[in-house]
């Protein structure tokens, strides 16, 4: 039984850093993101002291629960990334403990990680996907092939971060592919390639953020891309679209987070090719926050500082209360 009381959306705008009381800083964890994590919660961190907040850096993957629980911690900051820490499990753990985190609950978490039903969900709300075949055998692999085509991805479906995904140009590769994904998953996607431009959402307090668009001389904007690209992936902000085509995609951004279940804060990542319509690629609930991420760059654009927006992130937490 959850010793948490979900409340709502309707969050207070907290002045005083004292209010938010003691904050743990959860990042780290064993995920295959863990060094991305790290870099997102000490940023985080930094952010928080900075603004007087009392915040302490905490990596479930050296700090066990009961540690957590014996240092009355009066509510928690997700810096987490991948499976143990985006997916529900820690979210399961603090409703547990009745200590209030932010952003995503534990169904939100949890369909929003997988990529495979955030997909089926989306489409439900009418929001557009590429075509996809889920690869769990040999000849799944044929029958992806003979339906979708090439260039293919292929992505493990609990995996953030872009980790075990490939583009595929040649028939030959898919089950090398397959089988680099499934090491890391055993549910893997293999998704038609859209070829256009990438676009991504902020979501900050029930509101999207100005889109951003990607440009990257990768094959695709995968984990080097996002995280050590040295200046080569570029990020567009304005992102170019006309302003209709622009509400369209913040709507359709919205729509997908909520029907995924997700709050507070997050991410979507779209493609666009060239029929000019948005398809989904995935819903993001504890979106990277280092010197290179998307949500922190949209922010900026709408005059918001890095610890002005981590400010507003912890103030999420306040959609969950302890159980009386």
């Amino acid at each position: 039984m959850s010793r948490l009381k979900y409340v709502g959306e309707a969050l207070p705008e907290i002045v005083n850093p004292a209010d938010f009381g003691s904050v743990a800083v959860l990042a780290g964890g064993r995920s295959s993101e863990r060094e991305i994590s790290l870099k997102t919660g000490n940023a985080v961190h930094g952010a928080l002291l900075r603004r007087d907040v009392r915040a302490t850096l905490v990596d479930p993957a050296q700090t066990s629960l009961n540690e957590i629980a014996d240092a009355h911690y009066d509510r928690a900051f997700i810096a987490l990334h991948g499976p143990g820490g985006e997916d529900g499990t820690m979210q399961g753990a603090l409703e547990w403990l009745g200590i209030p985190y932010t952003g995503s609950g534990v169904l939100g978490s949890a369909l929003c990680m997988d990529k495979l039903r955030t997909k089926q969900i989306a489409l439900s709300a009418g929001v557009p996907t590429p075509d996809w075949v889920r690869l769990d055998s040999s000849e799944a692999v044929d029958g992806a092939l003979e339906r979708l085509g090439l260039p293919l991805i292929v992505k493990p479906a609990s995996q953030g971060s872009s980790v075990g995904m490939s583009r595929v140009e040649e028939a030959g590769d898919l089950v090398a592919a397959w089988r680099a994904a499934s090491a890391l998953d055993p549910v893997v996607i293999a998704e038609r390639c859209i070829v256009g431009s990438e676009y991504t959402v902020g979501i900050l307090h029930a509101q999207a953020l100005p889109a951003i668009r990607i440009e990257t001389p990768r094959a695709f904007y995968d984990y080097q891309a996002k995280y050590f690209s040295g200046g080569t992936t570029q990020y567009h902000l304005p992102c170019g679209l006309a302003r209709p085509a622009e509400a369209e995609l913040q709507r359709l951004a919205m729509l997908a987070f909520r029907a995924a279940g997700a709050a507070g804060w997050g991410r979507v990542d779209f493609m666009i090719g060239s029929d000019a319509r948005p398809m989904l690629l995935e819903v993001n609930t504890v979106p990277g926050m280092t010197d290179t991420s998307l949500v922190p760059m949209a922010a900026k654009a709408c005059g918001m500082s890095f610890e002005q927006l981590v400010w507003r992130v912890l103030e999420t937490s306040f959609m969950r209360e302890p159980a009386r």
